[in-house]
């Protein structure tokens, strides 16, 4: 017996006309659907998630300034020893995190259809 007969004969086969009959005892029948307690948060924990995400947004964008001023001052100081070092490329990650940073809340805004801006929000 070949190693691919022992993988086919061990699937499980569904046959192609079969379907779940629903249980008689559930009210609606098919699959149970958990209630969620609608799309609501609470009002504290909304208020506590957007401080929260507004202080990380701040430390991003402070993070990206110190970045953006830490290589600079590198920058300046190895030109001034007349060293070469690849000091673009770490510029480019720096600005490319503050362009990743200061994109984040719009980007998930319109993705997840959530914030005030935007249409018909």
């Amino acid at each position: 017996m070949a190693l691919s007969d022992i993988y086919y004969s061990g699937l499980v086969r569904i046959p192609v006309g079969f379907r779940l009959e629903p249980d008689p005892e559930s009210s609606g029948g098919g699959v149970p659907q958990p209630s969620t307690g609608g799309n609501s948060v609470p009002g504290l924990l909304a208020t506590k998630v957007e401080q929260a995400l507004g202080l990380v947004a701040w430390a991003g964008t402070a993070a990206g300034v110190l970045g953006v001023l830490i290589t600079g001052a590198v920058m300046a100081i190895s030109h001034k020893r007349g060293e070469s070092s690849e000091h673009m490329s770490r510029l480019g990650m720096v600005l490319g995190g503050c362009i990743l940073v200061a994109t984040a809340g719009p980007i998930v805004s319109w993705v997840f259809g959530t914030g005030g801006q935007g249409e018909g929000n």
